[in-house]
Formats: C-alpha cells, sequence, structure tokens
C-alpha cells in the first residue's frame, strides 16, 4: 500500500467529485444499546452533512501508512472465507440488505472495547479507475471499477459547556449542550485499494491512535491478523532490547542510544543510495539486527539473545527499519554528545590554562602584579628620586598585598 492510492482515493471526497451511492449507520449508547438505525442516498444530503459525512470519509483515509493506516491480510485461521465473504456480500448489495447491516452492527457492538456514545457509519463507493499511460498521463477510459465499503466508528459527545447570546430574549444565557458526532477513532476500507487495483485479500484498516490500535477490530470484527502500528513496533523494540540488558546491569540506555545512532546513520546511507530508485522501504532483517548490535557495542551473548527475540516476535512480518526509529532517542543522543564535547573542550582549556601559567615567563620580571580589572587603566609609570617606579593610586580605604603583606592599611 502507497501513499499515492490512497490520495487517488481521497481527493474524490468533495462535491464536484463524490460518487457515493449510499450511506447507512447507526447510534450506540453508553449502554451498547441501538438508538437509531439509517440509510442516506448521499448524493441527496444536505449540504452541510454532504459535507461533514465527506470530512468523516476522508479521515479514513490520512494518517502515516504503517503507523495510522495499516495493510491487513484474513487470517486463514480464523475462517478466513466466511468473514471475506461476508464483506463481499455488504460491498455487493451496496449497504440494501438489512439483515448484513444488522449482523454487522451487532458484531461491533458486542466487540469493540469503548465506552460511551458513538456511532457507526458505512460508505458504498464505485470508483472507475482511469487508465494511466506510463508517463502518468491520464487517458479517458477505464481499467477497472473499484467497488468499496468505508466504515468509520465516531465517538460522539457532549459539547462543551459555555455561555451563548439568546436573540429572541436579547440575554446572554448557558449555551445547549448538543450530543456531537467527533471524527472517527478507528475504521476501514474492504476491500483494499493496492497499486490502483482491489485486493480482496487486504483491507486497509485506520486507528487514530497507533497507540490504541483497537486488536479486537482487527481479529473478531475483521477477521484478520493482529498488526502492529509502527509506534507499538517502536515500543516493543526498545523493550526486547532494553529487557535483555538490564538483566546484566549493563548500561541499557546508553547502549540503546547507540543502537538508535547506528540505525539511524544506516537509514540515511540507505536513502541516499537508492533517493533516484523506486525501491521498496528498508526494512530490518535478523542478521541486519545482530550486525546493528555489535557495532553500537552490544555485548556478543546479548547481540544473539535480541536478535533469537528479534525473530520469533516479529517472524516474517517484518517491521520497516524507520518504524524502529524514536526521535526522542536520537535527541537525547546528540544532547549526550553535545554534553560530552563541552566537557571535553573544558577539559582542554583547564589543562592549557594550567600550561600557560606553569610556562609564563615570570622569571624575567622582578615584579609580577595581579590587579582587579577597574585598577588596569589607571597604573601609571613614574621617575620617582630619579628612579622609574610603577604607580598604582588608592583610594583612601583601599589597600595592596604585597608577598603575603599588607600596605597602605
Amino acid at each position: 500500500m502507497q501513499k499515492k492510492d490512497l490520495l487517488e482515493i481521497k481527493k474524490r471526497y468533495k462535491k464536484e467529485a463524490a460518487t457515493f451511492s449510499k450511506m447507512a449507520g447507526c447510534y450506540v449508547n453508553g449502554e451498547k444499546a441501538i438508538v437509531t438505525k439509517f440509510r442516506e442516498t448521499f448524493l441527496n444530503l444536505e449540504d452541510d452533512e454532504f459535507h461533514k459525512y465527506l470530512e468523516i470519509a476522508k479521515k479514513v483515509l490520512s494518517g502515516t501508512i504503517g503507523n495510522h493506516i495499516l495493510s491487513l491480510q484474513f487470517d486463514e485461521e480464523k475462517e478466513e472465507e466466511q468473514m471475506q465473504s461476508f464483506y463481499m456480500d455488504l460491498k455487493r448489495t451496496r449497504l440494501l440488505k438489512d439483515d448484513l447491516l444488522d449482523a454487522f452492527y451487532e458484531k461491533v457492538i458486542d466487540t469493540y472495547e469503548y465506552v460511551g456514545n458513538y456511532i457507526i457509519l458505512l460508505f458504498h463507493d464505485a470508483y472507475d479507475v482511469i487508465t494511466k499511460t506510463e508517463d502518468n498521463m491520464k487517458v479517458d477510459e477505464s481499467e477497472e471499477v473499484y467497488e468499496y465499503v468505508l466504515c468509520a466508528i465516531c465517538p460522539v459527545s457532549l459539547s462543551d459547556p459555555g455561555l451563548s447570546y439568546v436573540e429572541d430574549e436579547n440575554k446572554i444565557r448557558a449555551r445547549h449542550r448538543d450530543w456531537v458526532v467527533e471524527m472517527p477513532k478507528n475504521g476501514f476500507v474492504y476491500p483494499a485499494f493496492i497499486d490502483r487495483s482491489q485486493d480482496i485479500d487486504q483491507v486497509m484498516y485506520y486507528s487514530k491512535n497507533p497507540k490504541e490500535p483497537h486488536v479486537e477490530l482487527m481479529e473478531e470484527i475483521l477477521g484478520c491478523k493482529v498488526k502492529e502500528t509502527a509506534s507499538l513496533q517502536k515500543e516493543s523494540f526498545q523493550a526486547m532490547v532494553k529487557g535483555v540488558l538490564a538483566e546484566e546491569k549493563e548500561d541499557a540506555d546508553g547502549l540503546f542510544m547507540d543502537i538508535q545512532d547506528q540505525l539511524h546513520g544506516r537509514l540515511v546511507e540507505f536513502k541516499e543510495t537508492y533517493s533516484d530508485a523506486d525501491v521498496a522501504p528498508m526494512v530490518l532483517r535478523q542478521d541486519e539486527v545482530e550486525d546493528l548490535l555489535r557495532d553500537s557495542g552490544v555485548p556478543e551473548k546479548h547481540t544473539v539473545e535480541i536478535a533469537k527475540s528479534y525473530e520469533q516476535y516479529y517472524g516474517v512480518d517484518l517491521p520497516l527499519a524507520e518504524s524502529l526509529l524514536d526521535q526522542k532517542v536520537l535527541k537525547e543522543k546528540d544532547q549526550r554528545r553535545r554534553e560530552e564535547h563541552l566537557k571535553k573542550e573544558v577539559q582542554l582549556l583547564q589543562g592549557e590554562l594550567k600550561k600557560a601559567k606553569v610556562e609564563a615567563p615570570v622569571e624575567e620580571y622582578p615584579v609580577v602584579m595581579k590587579v582587579k580589572d577597574e585598577k588596569v587603566s589607571i597604573i601609571r609609570t613614574e621617575m620617582l628620586g630619579g628612579k622609574k617606579c610603577l604607580v598604582i593610586p588608592l583610594e583612601d580605604h583601599e589597600g595592596a598585598l604585597v608577598n603575603g603583606e599588607k600596605h597602605g592599611l
């Protein structure tokens, strides 16, 4: 799944280009009871509603691929054909069969772990995919019709309390609080749109919060294999590494910073090498993890243990190298590097200062003085009694310390 595929669908979500045929949904209260169900011909909606619903649909295709949007595959061990067939029927019947809609609503209500009111929305669309030539020019003929169902699950909450002007009464009163539909928290599109074509074996899954992707929707409602978001992969990798290092009382934080630094360097090199080529993003294999750990100074026994855990945890669904990169850790590493550099500079300067003091040719002068800065400008040389003297004017209350003896006090 690539960003350009999502953009191709999303750019149609505007008044003059939208082709949604039907929209159906139900409103669920905090007791998991259906308050109301509805179905609308989308193009007949009032303008305000039309644009708000489009905004909700567009949100399901927004965010970072691999973090907010995941490409899920049906799980063969969870009656793949049955679940896949259900969503094929939902798409094929264009949201017109009440029994299919009711079955879907009930499954979401029974499974979705959410406290509070929410609305389940389903959209049906058919996109006539226009042919593109090799130079990316559009040709006015269709390659295929991409027909799909988009689902959005949106929280419904009370509007904030406040004051408002009541025109009929010419008074300021407490504002009436309404139940407001928010942007979707979760959603999906089936079938997925991959390389400008439908893929009936995959689902495009959306999660507003990558750290709380609601795996119950992936497993129970979609019947797909659970997939970690980039945010969770990053946390899992960090826990995997630090867990092993901490057991041996190694400097887990410091070593993990070095690992992140090494990983960042490899990613930069990869991108520079393939900047002009259309290649897949860098994936971190087990052997590459071992090399990364060794180059970061991780002891060999820990390197082998972490690499083995990495292989067992991720299996064949290896994460992208960029997903394991933690920008906060990199910044902390950079801060440590600057602090260490400053410490070395201070030590160097202190050494040079001591050296300068030791090597100062004081023996060439019979008098070596140290005076306050404000006195330097008033020191003068005068001839007194036929001899050249150094004169330092003193105020009545001032004195001087010469070789440990006080003068002028």
